[in-house]
């Protein structure tokens, strides 16, 4: 279809505000313009106050619009903008996928977007990586995930099913048939609660243990009413279930107040102890990540109940000295 002037300038306004712009060139081709034509249309565009950009010569000429047009509506304040700066930086471990390059995307528009046009906050936000930073934790890697992790995050929002291969811990590769329903952050680690469809459970799969994961395109599975991913945790010592129990476990005063001032389980109840030690109860499953929680504190920690807990406690202590 020939397009006539008008239709030309919005497609071109159109090709401009993509990410990258368009190259002079294929401005010239693509909506058969000659150079005096599209300088004439530049021209006209710039009457009407939008924000042009024209970088380059010849064919390394670039045509495209700030990023702030368009987008005034768009206001954040000072301390917004340092918020959502500090709050990526809880997110580095995903250096390296596309969900990083996506946040990095999406902040810069917003800074940009934001971009204090009264210059009232101008140079505050200079060095703004120094200023605030998130101390890195042992970190799984994922730079490897990036295509799964872009096929799990198209199967979510599509409702696709998959199969997958999956590596267990100390167990055999095994073919799964999966319908994805959360992606769940744990510990700088990514994991997938996903329905089992052969056994007809909910369980949880580490992202960077999956070594195939193939969505089936033209088929959608039927997103549970009654599913509530924070059923799945609320009983666990973290992100790995396991056999609930109520437990004691006693802290000297040496490590009492670190313990207390952090909330460990919605479940805890702490009682101090005339000698400034504490108990501690709580109802949480039993899993590895407790095991290796409370071995952290060595001497410092003893399991008043259960029996059994207390004793793989102590078995597991001995067996540390004697390696």
């Amino acid at each position: 279809m020939e397009l006539n002037k008008s239709q030309k300038l919005v497609c071109l306004l159109q090709r401009m505000a993509e990410p990258g712009g368009i190259s002079a060139e294929d401005a010239v081709d693509e909506f058969d313009l000659d150079d005096r034509t599209l300088r004439r249309y530049l021209a006209d565009l710039r009457g009407i106050q939008v924000p042009v950009i024209d970088e380059g010569r010849g064919a390394d000429r670039v045509l495209s619009l700030r990023p702030s047009f368009g987008r005034r509506g768009v206001q954040l304040s000072l301390l917004e903008l340092v918020s959502l700066h500090f709050g990526r930086t809880l997110f580095d471990f995903l250096k390296g996928t596309g969900f990083a390059e996506d946040m990095d995307d999406a902040l810069e528009r917003i800074s940009a977007w934001s971009g204090g046009g009264d210059g009232s906050s101008a140079g505050l936000v200079d060095d703004m990586d120094r200023k605030f930073m998130a101390v890195p934790e042992h970190a799984k890697d994922h730079t490897q995930d990036a295509d799964v992790l872009d096929d799990i995050l198209t199967a979510l929002l599509r409702q696709n099913p998959v199969e997958a291969l999956y590596a267990r811990v100390g167990g055999p590769v095994r073919t799964y048939r999966l319908h994805p329903y959360t992606l769940a952050h744990w510990k700088q680690g990514l994991y997938l609660f996903a329905l089992d469809a052969d056994e007809g459970r909910v369980k949880t799969y580490a992202v960077d243990r999956f070594r195939a994961f193939s969505r089936a395109r033209g088929e959608t599975f039927e997103y549970p009413e009654n599913y509530d991913p924070q059923s799945l945790v609320e009983d666990c010592f973290g992100i790995i279930g396991g056999q609930v129990t109520e437990l004691r476990l006693a802290f000297t005063r040496q490590v009492a107040p670190y313990v207390r001032e952090r909330i460990w389980h919605r479940s805890q109840r702490v009682e101090p102890q005339g000698d400034g030690s504490i108990e501690l109860t709580m109802r949480v499953g039993i899993s590895p990540e407790l095991e290796a929680w409370l071995l952290g504190f060595g001497p410092n920690m003893k399991v008043l109940a259960p029996e059994r807990l207390r004793d793989r406690i102590r078995r597991l202590h001995a067996e540390a000295s004697q390696a």
